[in-house]
């Protein structure tokens, strides 16, 4: 069973979630929002700021905008191994703080060109609180962002998606996928980068120059991601709610196909899923009143993020089995799914998991006893030894579809 203190932090947990759910529905009823630009009123939540130079656990990290027109935002995770160049030869300064790590073993930069360089997979990330809560700068978010960034030893991008009531369906879902589009154009324009400045060594002229980076847009790469990312190994991490839009991004990932290339998703990582449905499963009756979040909370919570006239809990945006929801499961990438013991949306998120071994897809269950819903991304709970056990078993899983070697790890 959880511990004491973890029982006592649920009830409180519970009653400041009741409060900030009903206060939104009433916003929400009310016309909208308490404020006149559309927002609604949330409790401010802890922020950690970001930092390009190197900390002491070694990852920078920096805000980005990625739409002038929402509040889509990024913070990108960038862990110091990847400063260390093929050549062996680590060049002090630059824009990463002047902070440069030792250099990394030859068997780190097989797969790259010699001087050039570490390329490094992507994670997206998406966090979780139910759809109306939760930021990509929390403090707890960050920390679980650096930990995989280390463990995996890729560059994270945690997504800072609208949040509902003011932005409903299918507005967090339209900002995972803006992401993923914007990856493969930062990706196509760091090419054109390089291609400019392999022609401006010819000799070509400022004027032509000019016109290139006019409409090709080469001023806004980004820095980090054309040094060091490699979008052709993207997994998407999904918590809680978040996992929900995780699994639709892989949808319409798979529904894009080459249209999004360079990009190529080749996995993803659920974490306890917030999936339902309207048939109650076994997990949903024996545990409607457990930690957290309850049963009796997250319809509270899908009636705030679902417009009023689609509400069902058989939404496809809901329950992952519907009639209907493509593309076949056959075509989704490997889905690993993490499950804890005392959640009562565990029994839909391993039903998923089985459909998709059906149909041959890799797609294991890693269940944790005597843990919670967010075990290994609540705030109090980051340091236990579980929620570390899990990262390193999302780890282990991940490595054999990022891996430049092939599949050499196995789990």
């Amino acid at each position: 069973m959880p511990s004491v203190s973890v029982k006592v932090y649920s009830v409180f947990f519970k009653l400041l979630l009741k409060h900030k759910l009903q206060t939104l529905l009433q916003q929400s009823a009310a016309g909208g929002t308490e404020a006149s630009f559309g927002v609604a009123s949330r409790p401010d939540e802890s922020a950690a700021p970001s930092n390009p130079s190197f900390g002491p656990d070694g990852v920078a990290t920096k805000d980005i905008h990625v739409d002038p027109l929402s509040s889509l935002s990024l913070r990108l995770f960038l862990p110091d191994s990847s400063l260390a160049p093929c050549n062996g030869h680590v060049e002090n300064g630059g824009a990463y703080g002047g902070y440069l790590p030792p250099v990394s073993p030859p068997d780190a930069c097989r797969g790259s060109h010699a001087g050039s360089p570490r390329k490094l997979p992507v994670i997206l990330q998406f966090h979780g609180g139910a759809f109306v809560g939760g930021s990509n700068t929390s403090t707890a978010n960050d920390f679980f962002c650096r930990r995989i960034a280390k463990l995996l030893d890729a560059i994270v991008i945690a997504v800072g998606y609208r949040l509902a009531p003011e932005s409903r369906y299918p507005a967090a879902f339209e900002d995972g996928f803006k992401v993923l589009n914007w990856l493969g154009k930062q990706a196509n324009l760091a090419e054109c980068s390089k291609s400019m400045e392999s022609t401006k060594a010819g000799g070509l002229g400022d004027a032509s120059r000019s016109q290139i980076v006019d409409s090709f847009g080469a001023s806004s790469v980004e820095p980090w991601l054309a040094a060091h990312g490699d979008p052709s190994r993207c997994v998407l991490l999904g918590v809680s709610c978040g996992a929900n839009i995780a699994d639709f991004v892989a949808r319409k990932a798979v529904e894009a196909g080459k249209l999004i290339d360079p990009v190529k998703v080749v996995a993803q990582v659920l974490m306890y899923p917030f999936f339902t449905g309207s048939i109650a499963t076994h997990s949903e009756i024996k545990l409607a009143n457990t930690y957290f979040y309850d049963k009796s909370l997250c319809v509270l919570a899908w009636k705030l993020f679902l417009p009023e006239r689609e509400f069902s809990l058989d939404h496809p945006a809901a329950n992952p089995l519907v009639p209907g929801r493509g593309p076949p499961l056959k075509c989704m990438p490997p889905t690993l799914t993490v499950v804890a013991e005392h959640d009562w949306m565990r029994d839909q998120a391993i039903a998923y998991s089985e459909e998709l071994r059906k149909v041959n897809v890799d797609a294991p269950v890693l269940e944790y006893k005597d843990s919670v819903h967010e075990f290994a991304t609540l705030d109090m709970l980051l340091k236990t030894p579980q929620a570390q056990a899990c990262a390193d078993d999302i780890a282990i899983w991940v490595k054999k579809y990022i891996s430049i070697r092939g599949h050499e790890f196995s789990y």
